[in-house]
């Protein structure tokens, strides 16, 4: 399984999302606002805000609140004030850790992440040091117990899919990045309820850890995650089951 997967599974099984249900909000409105900035408030020729409302619903957010970002991004200084960065930096036992954030003030967004790194026996890195180890990859995401999973996996495959990935708990259909809404269309035609579908950076590669190592890994995903700024996490990081059953414990 990808390094993303297991540490989606995880923020899923541990009910961060609805115990973060504002923060969960306000950064969704940020992704619309930036999509809305860049190419539009036109959803049918602004691909990113597609993604971004629908990434929205997906999470229950108000039809209201998508509205209200979208208005804020086309005339907003707030939205024009929003900066994309991406940081890259080594965990414990040396997996490779790639954040996203919007930002309206990149020094403190630095300052902030650099600060939970060095807590967490971590360290930021140059630019490039790790990017070169995930790609962008569209990732469907659908409950297990909701499909036959093998099923599943043969027509994601046939219908174009990258790669299909099956734990005890889900089903990710992976897809080129151009290929994500379409796939998501053939899917739902199909009567199958999406749990999510994004634009997401997967490892090519995974790193096994240590106990000791995963569980301080967790603890900072989790810790970064929290950062107000901070959009989206990944890691390359491979948890054993019994990390995690104590992590969640």
């Amino acid at each position: 399984m990808s390094g993303h997967s297991r540490w989606a599974q995880i923020k899923r099984q541990k009910g961060l999302a609805d115990a973060r249900r504002g923060q969960v909000f306000t950064k969704l409105a940020r992704e619309i606002n930036i999509a809305v900035r860049q190419e539009g408030n036109d959803p049918q020729s602004n691909s990113r805000l597609r993604l971004a409302v629908q990434k929205a619903r997906d999470n229950n957010m108000p039809l209201e609140n998508i509205e209200r970002a979208i208005k804020r991004g086309t005339g907003s200084s707030d939205a024009a004030a929003l900066t994309e960065v991406t940081l890259e930096g080594y965990g414990p036992g040396g997996s490779a850790i790639l954040l996203q954030a919007l930002t309206d003030n990149r020094n403190r967004t630095l300052s902030e992440v650099r600060n939970v790194f060095s807590r967490h026996n971590a360290s930021l890195g140059e630019s490039g040091c790790v990017s070169w180890i995930f790609e962008p990859k569209g990732v469907i995401t659908i409950e297990a117990n909701e499909v036959d999973a093998e099923e599943l996996a043969l027509f994601a495959i046939d219908a174009g899919a990258d790669d299909v990935k099956v734990d005890e708990a889900t089903v990710e259909v992976h897809t080129q990045v151009h290929d994500l809404e379409a796939m998501r269309k053939t899917l739902e035609g199909k009567e199958i309820a999406i749990s999510s579908a994004e634009l997401l950076q997967v490892p090519k590669t995974l790193i096994s850890l240590d106990e000791k190592s995963a569980l301080q890994s967790l603890k900072l995903l989790d810790r970064l995650e929290e950062l107000d700024d901070v959009q989206h996490v990944f890691t390359n990081a491979d948890f054993p089951n019994e990390v995690v059953e104590k992590f969640q414990g």
